[in-house]
């Protein structure tokens, strides 16, 4: 990450930003965890693409904990990045669970 973001406008922030999710993630990957379990009906966790899967703990954890962060914005980010680093398929699957736990939780777009 310090690589890519080296130099750049907007590094520190980027990077106190990524360290903040990934610290969230970790801190409430079990609860995130079943969260996705029940949205995704028939799913198993660990069998679901490490990406896609990663990238729903972000997205997820960002709609429930990081207020500044438009649930709309956390849903599309996280199936951007199943998009990019997973597959084509990935978008469906991503917003599909995200969308579901959106609506459980009562959640605006």
């Amino acid at each position: 990450l310090h690589d890519e973001l080296a130099g750049k406008p907007g590094e520190a922030e980027a990077t106190e930003y990524a360290v903040r999710i990934v610290d969230g993630v970790t801190l409430h990957r079990d609860a995130v965890d079943r969260l996705l379990k029940e949205a995704a009906q028939n799913w198993d966790i660990a069998r679901m693409a490490v990406i896609d899967r990663n990238a729903m703990r972000i997205g997820c954890y960002e709609m429930l904990h990081v207020p500044e962060v438009p649930t709309k914005v956390a849903i599309n980010e996280a199936i951007e990045l199943g998009k990019r680093y997973s597959t084509e398929q990935s978008g469906a699957f991503i917003n599909g669970i995200l969308d579901r736990i959106r609506k459980e939780r009562g959640l605006k777009v």
